[in-house]
């Protein structure tokens, strides 16, 4: 019996597969370098001083550090209220869209369905066809949810994008599931809750961060359904709002307290400071669905 010169019988890396490693790992820093470098530098501007902001050359630390273009942002009352508007509308309108939405692909991806081809034409029309904003504000009255909250809820609980992407994931499950299910006495809305919604945590996940970051990021609904109602503001609008006033050098809330924070900051450091706000909470998000972007989640599930 031979045995070979190196561990468990493995050989020993060429010369040019370490220089192809180390080619794969110098390309791979470079990429993270700039993938980061904005963000970073985004970040440092929001902490370093206004004053010494307008000089420039600040790239990913601070070179004077301060807090002041927060407390300007935070100061105005109706931030803290606007926050809660904004996470709930987006916790609520990801999670009843995601039930929404997997109800209908669930139902198209039925083979017992017989307007099955029928809805799923008649759905994809609306996908390239819409009324315009004119007939869809006219709606908007006529249903009478102007300055209500349900105004951000409503309207986009059903998506068509997703009902299809989600319906392609379903019709990807082995069929025997359902069928083994149905034996044992289960009706549809069980199979559905216990079988299919379970098994569909990949797609559910990355559909569930389109959909909050939509709804985070939204502010013209808010603009053009309840710019006159300061209790159902949401974030994003009042922060573009205080950009406005940067950017103009006038009151866009006609606040003399605005006005005179305005002058002890500069419009480059509200920018960035502004930019995290709206960032840092939905990047939070994206730990907690990473794990579910995991493929073959039924792989073992059914034997042959």
């Amino acid at each position: 019996m031979s045995h070979s010169p190196y561990r468990n019988g493995f050989q020993k890396p060429s010369i040019s597969d370490r220089i192809i490693d180390i080619a794969i790992v110098i390309v791979m820093v470079l990429v993270v370098i700039v993938t980061l470098y904005p963000f970073l530098n985004v970040l440092a501007v929001s902490f370093n001083s206004s004053s010494d902001t307008v000089k420039g050359g600040v790239t990913i630390f601070p070179r004077e550090f301060t807090l002041d273009n927060y407390k300007t942002i935070f100061s105005f009352g109706t931030i803290p209220h606007a926050f809660f508007i904004s996470v709930a509308r987006t916790v609520l309108g990801t999670i009843l869209s995601l039930f929404a939405c997997s109800m209908v692909a669930y139902v198209l991806s039925r083979k017992d369905f017989v307007f099955r081809h029928f809805l799923s034409r008649y759905l994809a029309i609306t996908m390239y066809i819409s009324g315009g904003l004119v007939p869809f504000f006219i709606l908007i009255r006529d249903l009478q949810l102007m300055n209500t909250f349900t105004v951000y809820i409503l309207p986009g609980i059903v998506n068509v994008f997703f009902i299809f992407m989600i319906r392609s994931f379903i019709d990807g499950l082995p069929y025997e599931l359902q069928e083994s299910a149905k034996l044992d006495g289960a009706n549809d809305f069980t199979i559905f809750w216990r079988v299919i919604l379970p098994l569909c945590k990949p797609v559910l996940a990355t559909a569930a961060l389109f959909i909050a970051v939509g709804q985070w990021n939204s502010w013209f609904d808010t603009y053009l359904f309840n710019g006159s109602n300061p209790d159902l503001s949401t974030l994003q609008f009042e922060l573009m709002k205080i950009l406005q006033s940067t950017q103009t050098g006038q009151d866009a809330v006609n606040s003399n307290d605005m006005a005179r924070n305005m002058q002890q900051v500069s419009p480059e450091s509200i920018k960035m400071a502004i930019t995290m706000v709206t960032t840092l909470p939905i990047l939070l998000v994206y730990p907690f669905l990473q794990r579910y972007f995991v493929a073959g989640m039924t792989l073992g599930a059914v034997k042959g």
